[in-house]
C-alpha cells in the first residue's frame, strides 16, 4: 500500500485479482490522478478518504484488471458500428433472420442493412447461413449485405442492383462473383483467392456523415466497455487511410471522450506503393506520439501486399510470390532504421519462415533488439519459427480466429493438425512474448470473453473441441494474455495491465467470478462496472447509478444499435424470442447442450421442426419439447 495525497476514488469491499505477483489479492484500492495510489485491505484504504473522495462499495464482487485487445479494428469499426446489424453471439438463424426482418422494416432508402462479420454459421443451431432466396423474401427492396468471416458475402437482389453487378460485370481479380447458368450474379461472392471483392463491394455502400461517425465510434467504445475492455491496439485495415480516416478518433481524443485507451498501427493501402507510404510516415509521424489514451504504435499489420497470406481455411494455403522477400526487406529496413516497431499479418508458418529470413538479414546490420516487433495470428507456426522469433526478440499476437474457423480448418487439415493451432501454451513455455485479442470486427467477434473461453476450453463457438486440455491455458494464464502480456506489444510494460500502485487505473467488475464460474459460462460474461483512468465509463445492475458516461442515442434513428445493442442482441427489449426460449429451457434442464435430464440434444430439437419453434403453441410456451422428440 502507498498513498501520498487524498484519493479521487476508492473502491472497497471487493475481491481484487491484481496480477501483481507480490500482492496477488486485495479488497480495496485508492485512485488518484488516474492511477492506482494504494492497493490493500478495506481497513488500510478507507481511512485515506478525504471530503472530495468518491467511494464505491463493490458488495463483495470480483475485480480484474481492465482487458486489452491486442488486435482490434476499432477505428474502422467505430465509423460503421451504428450502421451494422450484429449477429455476434446470436444462437439461431431463426433469430438472426427475425432481427434482419425487423431492421429492414425501419431502414430507409437508399440505406443498406448490413451484417459485417463477427459471426459464423457454426454458432447457429441450424448450422447454416441464410439462402439468397430467404434474404430476398425478407427484403425484396432494401439492399442486404451479409459478410461471413472473410470467406464469402451474401447479397440479395436489391443489393446486386445497388452495386451494379450484372451479366456484363467482368470477373474481379481478387475474388469470385458466383453466377447462374445464364451468367447472372446469384448474390454469392467468394473470397477466391482473396477478399478483395468483399472489401470492394462493402465499400460501395452508403457511409455515415461525420457527426454520426463520431456518435458511432462512441457507441462502439461503449459496447466494448460493457464487456470490460479498457484498451486496444488498432491494427489498421483495408480502406482505412491515414490520416483521413483517423479524423473522428482524433477528434474524440482531443475532446477527452475516449473511453478505450488506443494505440494504433499504420497499415499501407496500395500494392507497390508500400515503400513510399512508410518513407512518408516515418518522416512525418513520430513513434509513440500522443497520450496514454491515443498514441502511435508503429507499422502494420499490412507491411507489403506480396506477403499477405489470406486466412480463409476453406481455401488452400496461398503461395506468396517470389517478390515477397525484396518487397519486405525494403520496408523493414526503413522501419528498423527509424526504430519503428511493426506488426505483420502471417497466418501460415511458410509465410513466417520467409519473413524471418528477411528479419534476420536486416538484423545483421541494423539490430532489431528492443523494437517490440511481432507477428499477428500465426495459426500454424512451427517450433523452429518460435525459436527464431525468440532469438530476434520478437513476439506473437494471437487472436481467436480458430474459434470461428476451426470447423473449416479441421475439414481441410484434420483434427490432429488443429490441436495446437496456434500453439499458445507452447509459445508461453518457450518464453516468447505472447498476448491475445480478437481481430474483430469481421473475422471474429469483439467479445473478449469468447476469446478467454477459447483459450481455457479449446472449443469453437460452435462447440467443437479443437484443443485438447493439455494444450489449453488455466484461467490466470488466459487473463494475463488479455492484460499485462498485451502491454509489451504497445511498449507500455509496467504502465498498465495490473492492479498495482503506480499503474493506470483501469479495471472491470464482471458480472460473475471468472475464476469460479463454469467454463461454459465464461463467454457470457459482461461488466457490471468498468473503470478507465479512475473514471467510471460503464455501470450496470447495482452499479448503474455510478455510470455517467453514456453517449447520446445512436444516430441515425434507424440504427440497429438502438434496437439490438451489440453482442448477442442484448439491447433488444422485445427479445429474439427463440433465443430467449433456448436459454430458459437450457437453464431449466440444468444443461447447455446435451440434456441429461430428458435425454436429448437441445440444439437438435431447436433446429428441427419441433413444436418448440412455435412460440404460441403448448410446447413453445413450455420452453422444452423433450416429450415430443
Amino acid at each position: 500500500m502507498a498513498q501520498t495525497s487524498t484519493p479521487d476514488l476508492i473502491l472497497h469491499h471487493g475481491r481484487f485479482t491484481t496480477l501483481n505477483r507480490a500482492q496477488p489479492t486485495a479488497s480495496a484500492v485508492a485512485i488518484t490522478g488516474g492511477r492506482f495510489t494504494a492497493v490493500g485491505t478495506d481497513r488500510e484504504i478507507l481511512p485515506l478518504a478525504g471530503p472530495g473522495t468518491r467511494a464505491i462499495d463493490l458488495q463483495g464482487r470480483s475485480v480484474l484488471p481492465g482487458l486489452i485487445d491486442n488486435h482490434l479494428h476499432i477505428i474502422r469499426g467505430g465509423l460503421n458500428f451504428n450502421m451494422e446489424l450484429r449477429w455476434d453471439g446470436v444462437r439461431s438463424l431463426a433469430d438472426a433472420m427475425a432481427m434482419l426482418r425487423r431492421q429492414v422494416a425501419v431502414t430507409p432508402a437508399p440505406q443498406w442493412v448490413r451484417v459485417v462479420g463477427g459471426f459464423t454459421e457454426h454458432q447457429f443451431a441450424e448450422k447454416r447461413l441464410p439462402t439468397i432466396a430467404e434474404l430476398n423474401a425478407v427484403a425484396p427492396d432494401t439492399p442486404v449485405f451479409i459478410l461471413h468471416l472473410y470467406d464469402r458475402a451474401l447479397l440479395n437482389a436489391a443489393a446486386l442492383r445497388a452495386v451494379g453487378y450484372t451479366r456484363e460485370t467482368p470477373a474481379p481479380p481478387g475474388g469470385e462473383i458466383v453466377r447462374d447458368s445464364a451468367g447472372n450474379p446469384t448474390g454469392l461472392l467468394l473470397a477466391k483467392p482473396n477478399a478483395a471483392i468483399l472489401y470492394a463491394t462493402l465499400a460501395k455502400g452508403p457511409k455515415l456523415p461525420h457527426d454520426y461517425q463520431v456518435n458511432s465510434t462512441r457507441h462502439f467504445m461503449r459496447e466494448l466497455n460493457r464487456l470490460g475492455v479498457t484498451g486496444a491496439i488498432d491494427a489498421g485495415g483495408g480502406f482505412q487511410a491515414y490520416p483521413d480516416d483517423y479524423a473522428v478518433i482524433q477528434e474524440l481524443a482531443d475532446a477527452d471522450q475516449l473511453t478505450i485507451r488506443l494505440a494504433y498501427n499504420l497499415f499501407t493501402q496500395k500494392p507497390k506503393q508500400e515503400k513510399e507510404d512508410f518513407l512518408h510516415w516515418t518522416a512525418t509521424s513520430q513513434y509513440k506520439q500522443g497520450t496514454d489514451y491515443f498514441r502511435h504504435n508503429g507499422a502494420g499489420e499490412m507491411l507489403v501486399f506480396s506477403a499477405a497470406d489470406f486466412e480463409d481455411f476453406r481455401q488452400p494455403r496461398p503461395e506468396m510470390g517470389p517478390e515477397m522477400e525484396d518487397d519486405l526487406e525494403e520496408v523493414v529496413r526503413i522501419l528498423a532504421q527509424n526504430r519503428w516497431p511493426w506488426r505483420m499479418h502471417a497466418t501460415y508458418d511458410e509465410t513466417i519462415t520467409r519473413a524471418l529470413d528477411v528479419f534476420e538479414k536486416v538484423n545483421r546490420d541494423t539490430p532489431l533488439a528492443g523494437l517490440n516487433w511481432f507477428f499477428d495470428h500465426a495459426e500454424t507456426i512451427s517450433e523452429r519459427s518460435i525459436d527464431r522469433i525468440a532469438a530476434l526478440g520478437g513476439g506473437v499476437a494471437v487472436q481467436h480466429r480458430m474459434a470461428y474457423q476451426g470447423e473449416y480448418f479441421v475439414e481441410r487439415y484434420g483434427a490432429g493438425a488443429a490441436e495446437a493451432t496456434p500453439p499458445v501454451k507452447r509459445m508461453l513455455e518457450k518464453g516468447v512474448k505472447v498476448s491475445a485479442g480478437t481481430d474483430a470486427t469481421r473475422v471474429a467477434s469483439y467479445n473478449p470473453w469468447v476469446s478467454l473461453s477459447w483459450l481455457v476450453t479449446g472449443k469453437t463457438v460452435g462447440g467443437l473441441q479443437l484443443t485438447p486440455q493439455r494444450n489449453c491455458l488455466d484461467r490466470e494464464a488466459a487473463l494475463r494474455m488479455w492484460t499485462e502480456n498485451v502491454t509489451w506489444f504497445s511498449n507500455e510494460e509496467g504502465k498498465k495491465g495490473r492492479i498495482e500502485v503506480g499503474q493506470l487505473a483501469d479495471l472491470v467488475v464482471p458480472d460473475r467470478d471468472f475464476f469460479a464460474c463454469p467454463e461454459s459460462d465464461i463467454a457470457d460474461t459482461t461488466a457490471l462496472l468498468t473503470v478507465v483512468g479512475g473514471k467510471v465509463v460503464y455501470g450496470a445492475g447495482d452499479f448503474a447509478a455510478h455510470d455517467g458516461a453514456a453517449p447520446p442515442p445512436a444516430m441515425p434513428d434507424w440504427s440497429p444499435v438502438r434496437t439490438f445493442g451489440g453482442y448477442g442482441a442484448w439491447g433488444d427489449q422485445e427479445g429474439a424470442p427463440l433465443q430467449a426460449v433456448m436459454r430458459r429451457a437450457a437453464a431449466a434442464c440444468a444443461c447447455a447442450n446435451d440434456c441429461n435430464v430428458h435425454g436429448h440434444q437441445h440444439a437438435t430439437a431447436w433446429s428441427s421442426q419441433l413444436p418448440i419453434a412455435d412460440l404460441k403453441g403448448f410446447w413453445g410456451a413450455l420452453g422444452c419439447a423433450c416429450w415430443a422428440v
